[in-house]
């Protein structure tokens, strides 16, 4: 069975048959072998038109994903080489940043500081957005398919972002992996969740909140110590007469740990229970419970976060690196698929251990934009490390904040890849400066992202 075929039987069985039919405007017969399910026709008709967009008016360069990386692949795709036509295809109408959320929970920031629209962006960047879902990709004939027609591309970059494990905490009933979805969303897929997470933590009148941190590189490694922080400095303004229960997979905070540790300790005595080395091997959202190699949890509510992986249209499409958290196999100093120099993945489904940050993205994204305006005209650019700006919030009032700032690395050991962090800069004093320059670095970076700056 061929990697194609493959990929359609998985789209059948997913109850999405019609996805399958994606790769020929023929159907599904013709395109896998299989007799066509019900209502496959209509849809392989749907999707074997071309979409209507404008025509490209020089080498289209198609964006699939509207995170921080692929929005600043498109606008740094512009700058690098105006005569590319870019395409940003993503399937949520409203941008919602997930840096900077968790201070959303504590009230330092509203709602529409969150929000920003994908149009305002295409608009000031001169590209498109199309407000769409990408179902296949065929790499042969450099088409993708979405849900609204297919475009053809020159060059294709994927920034397909991450998705849950729950497997990896040991949850392997659907029903129980639903309820921790809708009841304690983990809050590190941009969106309702955050809304979710916000009237939890309004809501709550006592207990045991439970956090939970996974092991290995995760989304934004500081993130779920900072919203320890951030949730117990709310319920600490409310009076609320509970704890935040955070149980850690890792032997200590994943970064930043003195400065995180020494807020635990002297603003959140009685607030935080802090239990690291505790990786979570079962849930039952339940009856609120949660195991632990250690023994068992209660809880009240929470924001469970479970491990991650790269975005499922790579497992779909093939692209994933074996024996990895289902990130892309691509080349780790250029970026494109390994045997396809016109297709990149970037952001936080890549396999290096880099920080899956926006900042991080954010840089990672200008280079591959030179890159490919480079292999555009045959010419070559040299690696370049992306850099990663993270401010870490432990109070909110007033707004204190601590910061790491780090480049990368790397050296070739019996012909692997070994990564290490460089030109570091680590401040673990929280203070008011950092508090304010958090919200700064957020409007900056917001501005790159929706602007013309």
């Amino acid at each position: 069975m061929t990697a194609r075929h493959s990929r359609r039987d998985f789209f059948r069985l997913a109850g999405s048959a019609g996805a399958a039919a994606a790769g020929t405007a023929a159907g599904w017969a013709s395109a896998s072998g299989d007799p066509a399910p019900d209502g496959a026709p209509h849809v392989a008709t749907v999707f074997g038109q071309p979409a209507t967009v404008p025509k490209a008016r020089g080498e289209r360069v198609v964006v699939v994903g509207g995170g921080w990386s692929g929005l600043s692949l498109a606008k740094y795709l512009k700058r690098a080489k105006p005569d590319f036509d870019v395409v940003l295809i993503e399937r949520r109408r409203t941008f919602v940043s997930s840096p900077i959320s968790n201070t959303f929970y504590a009230g330092v920031v509203d709602w529409e500081r969150l929000c920003h629209s994908f149009h305002d962006a295409a608009r000031a960047n001169d590209y498109l957005y199309f407000n769409a879902t990408v179902v296949d990709v065929d790499r042969d004939s450099r088409r993708v398919f979405t849900e609204r027609g297919y475009l053809d591309y020159d060059w294709l970059v994927l920034a397909p972002g991450i998705e849950y494990d729950y497997s990896g905490m040991g949850v392997e009933d659907p029903a129980a992996e639903q309820t921790l979805r809708d009841h304690y969303p983990a809050g590190f897929l941009p969106g309702s969740s955050d809304l979710t997470i916000k009237g939890k933590v309004e809501a709550f009148e006592g207990g045991t909140f439970l956090l939970t941190v996974p092991s290995g590189n995760y989304r934004c490694l500081p993130a779920p110590y900072e919203r320890a922080c951030m949730i117990a400095d709310r319920f600490q303004a409310r009076g609320v007469k509970g704890k935040v229960l955070l149980l850690d997979g890792n032997p200590e905070p994943a970064t930043k740990s003195e400065g995180f540790l020494g807020a635990f300790n002297e603003l959140y005595p009685d607030t935080i229970e802090y239990v690291p080395s505790t990786e979570v091997t079962g849930l039952d959202p339940h009856n609120r419970q949660v195991e632990t190699r250690f023994g068992g949890h209660g809880f009240d509510d929470g924001a469970i976060y479970p491990p991650i992986r790269g975005g499922l249209l790579l497992e779909i499409l093939g692209l994933s690196k074996p024996g990895s958290q289902q990130e892309a196999d691509i080349d780790p100093l250029k970026y494109n698929v390994i045997g396809d120099p016109r297709v990149y993945v970037t952001g936080d489904a890549r396999s290096m251990p880099l920080a899956k940050a926006g900042s991080t993205a954010n840089s990672e994204a200008r280079y591959v934009a030179e890159l490919i305006a480079a292999r555009s005209q045959g010419e070559e650019l040299a690696w370049r490390s992306p850099e990663t700006v993270c401010y870490s919030m432990v109070s909110a009032d007033p707004d204190r904040a601590i910061l790491i700032r780090n480049r990368y690395s790397y050296r070739l050991v019996d012909g692997r890849y070994v990564w290490s962090l460089a030109n570091t800069r680590l401040d673990q004093e929280w203070d008011h400066a950092k508090g304010r320059a958090t919200l700064e670095w957020a409007r900056a970076m917001y501005r790159d992202l929706f602007t013309a700056a």
